[in-house]
């Protein structure tokens, strides 16, 4: 064991400052991490077999690595997924639900995937969007986080003319834009451009690296140069299949979208009519392109430096997104367009490069999955588990179930479990677990969609009562150890 790995609260800095020797530990041996974070990013992509969303170096990744087509999110929301990946612990113990929260709050002395790989010798730096905005965490980085500024919009934002209910309503620029200006006019340019510079840096290092990047878009507004609008024929773009809620789900299961109605130029309530929603899809489409070509310039500069053998990379997007589908649109959902979302895994020495894995997994297990893969100790508190073995073998048994969940106020919560085939989902009293509001079941064998509960239906009584025994029995029953598949 190494020095470093019996003292891990020291960083490689830390034990030169103290004047200890480094044994040759093979830290050259020990894989770089290139972290990847795509906002409001759904898995409509090439690499999931999708012919929608042009993203060629997303799925550039995927060819050199893992595809995870089942891939659960703890909170469709930013800052909770994002708070569950970096420290590996599920939303109910992290304390953070909302977008107020820090998690140092309720786990001051936890240790972020970041932080644990800096106390472990590597040299840990991140940019862009990693925590969510005003969230960051200083014990994770080896020097201080970054982010670039950038304009909203090309055009002038108070060019808009919005009127004074508007004003009332803290409307904010208009929802998409198609900007006639360069790449690193907008922030993910920006962000790309500053990982294309610090890779050159890092390559110099003798310690391994670990460096997040995190990209902006496709979230809100959906802003992105017009070549990458130009990619997309308006006509080709269809609209959702489903544009109407669950059927015999309780009307808490979904929002209102609110967060889409915030933008100026959009309806204050009922349905986006047909070619509003159409060019929404553009310019989501045009944005998740936009950042697919940033990834690239970023993917193209590891390659340069030839840093790509020896580095593992990890892109995931931090919930997915509703473009329409039950007649909503954003995130904030337990549906499977909010909560599963994009992980693409790649590690030197995979011996399933290139293929993709129906395995239940989720983003509490990309944590113990990077430490495991860089030979580093696994934290006590960590509620996930490591899926290296699924990279050698993607078919092998896995995980029986993925858990996610999502607050309505201060009343409810509600917790979904996903199994092989079925999503259930039961609303509980967030002062008294005692209280059952509601209960949902989706049969994704004949309703893949999610758009009838059928929790109801006397047929299934029998049903909801297993799914209900193997719920409470939570996620630690669900790891691979447990028996059968629900």
């Amino acid at each position: 064991m190494d020095l470093i790995t019996k003292m891990p609260n020291l960083s490689r800095r830390d034990l030169l400052l103290s004047g200890l020797a480094i044994p040759a530990l093979a830290q050259a041996k020990r894989p770089n991490v290139l972290f990847i974070a795509v906002d409001d990013l759904r898995p409509e992509l090439g690499c999931y077999g999708a012919k929608t969303i042009l993203t060629p170096n997303i799925d550039r990744i995927a060819r050199q690595g893992m595809t995870f087509l089942r891939a659960y999110c703890q909170q469709a929301v930013c800052s909770p997924s994002r708070t569950s990946v970096m420290t590996g612990a599920r939303p109910d113990t992290t304390k953070v639900w909302d977008l107020v929260t820090h998690f140092r709050d309720a786990m001051p002395e936890t240790v972020t995937v970041a932080q644990h790989f800096r106390q472990n010798g590597y040299f840990v730096q991140g940019m862009g969007k990693i925590f969510h905005p005003g969230y960051d965490d200083p014990r994770s980085w080896s020097t201080p986080w970054q982010t670039p500024d950038a304009p909203s919009y090309a055009a002038v934002k108070t060019a808009v003319v919005v009127d004074e209910d508007a004003k009332k309503k803290s409307k904010n620029g208009p929802a998409f834009e198609s900007g006639n200006v360069p790449d690193d006019f907008y922030k993910d340019g920006k962000v790309a451009a500053l990982a294309v510079e610090t890779l050159g840096t890092l390559a110099k290092k003798r310690e391994p690296f670990f460096l997040a990047v995190g990209f902006a878009k496709p979230h809100l507004p959906f802003v992105s140069p017009k070549k990458y609008w130009d990619m997309y024929d308006p006509a080709e773009i269809r609209l959702a299949p489903n544009p109407y809620r669950p059927k015999d789900a309780p009307d808490y299961a979904l929002t209102t979208s609110g967060e889409l109605r915030n933008y100026h130029g959009m309806p204050d309530n009922g349905p986006v009519p047909d070619d509003l929603a159409r060019k929404l899809k553009h310019g989501y489409y045009a944005a998740a392109s936009y950042t697919d070509a940033q990834i690239g310039k970023v993917l193209d500069q590891l390659d340069r430096l030839g840093l790509r053998k020896n580095t593992v990379i990890v892109l995931w997007g931090d919930h997915g997104w509703k473009l329409g589908e039950h007649g909503e649109w954003c995130k904030h959902s337990n549906v499977e367009n909010d909560t599963n979302a994009p992980l693409l895994f790649s590690a030197p020495g995979m011996k399933a490069a290139g293929q993709s894995s129906k395995a239940l997994v989720e983003f509490v297990d990309i944590y113990p999955t990077l430490a495991d893969v860089a030979g580093l100790p696994l934290p006590r508190h960590l509620e996930g588990i490591s899926f290296k073995p699924l990279l050698d073998d993607p078919k092998r048994p896995w995980k029986s179930a993925a858990f996610s969940q999502y607050p309505r106020g201060r009343k409810l919560m509600g917790y979904s479990m996903r199994t092989e085939r079925y999503r259930f989902t039961v609303w509980l009293d967030r002062q008294d677990h005692s209280k059952v509001e509601a209960v949902e079941l989706y049969d994704h064998q004949t309703d893949p969609q999610e758009n009838t509960n059928i929790a109801g239906q006397p047929a299934n009584a029998d049903l909801v009562n297993r799914l209900m025994a193997q719920w409470k029995q939570g996620w630690p029953s669900a790891k691979p150890a447990a028996s059968g598949r629900a």
